[in-house]
């Protein structure tokens, strides 16, 4: 029997455990995919926000250019024509596609402006913001904060004056009740008949 020198496999006894311990190589394995696992999660999420991110500051700056628009249309001393118009225009670094439909209202003096923003490659039929403007003279002027009523439907120039349930107890609306009785009849006038 050789003698085998101290640490070696060989020196040892048939029966005798060895005190060091390691992985084996498919504990490790299992380990690195478990980790591949959890960090493709990880890049997942990241790249997630970072696109809500994007999304969301380019439909805000949509929204910027949408509201502008219509405050130019507003500010103009003539109405805007009736029609559609559209342009590109560059913003924050961006070119943008814009798009306004000027239409009639129910109200004669009123236009309604729809506006539509969308990045100038994007498709033509998508938006990634949308507004709504009037402009008219039925609107209060800049620093009014009361509009007046030509009176048309009914007393003291209050636009519900003869609607009844109004919570002053008459049926037209009026402070004063003694205005809804008729008046009394004239004894003098009755006699000339």
């Amino acid at each position: 029997m050789s003698r085998a020198t101290p640490g070696s496999d060989r020196a040892r006894p048939a029966g005798y455990a060895s005190n060091a311990r390691g992985f084996t190589l498919i504990e490790v394995l299992a380990a690195l995919v478990i980790v591949g696992l959890g960090m493709l999660g990880v890049i997942q999420a990241v790249t997630q926000t970072a696109r809500n991110g994007t999304y969301l500051r380019e439909k805000t700056l949509a929204h910027w250019i949408a509201m502008n628009l219509i405050t130019e249309r507003r500010l103009q001393t003539a109405p805007p024509e009736i029609g559609e118009s559209s342009d590109v225009l560059e913003f924050a670094d961006t070119r943008w596609r814009w798009n306004v439909k000027v239409s009639e209202t129910a109200v004669e003096s009123m236009r309604r402006m729809d506006v539509r923003v969308a990045l100038a490659d994007a498709p033509d039929d998508t938006s990634l913001a949308t507004a709504i403007g009037f402009y008219g003279t039925a609107i209060a002027p800049s620093g009014t904060s009361v509009l007046t009523w030509d009176g048309t439907p009914g007393r003291d120039g209050r636009p519900n004056d003869d609607q009844p349930g109004d919570g002053d107890g008459n049926a037209d609306g009026d402070a004063n009740p003694a205005e809804d009785t008729p008046p009394e009849p004239d004894p003098a006038a009755e006699g000339n008949e």
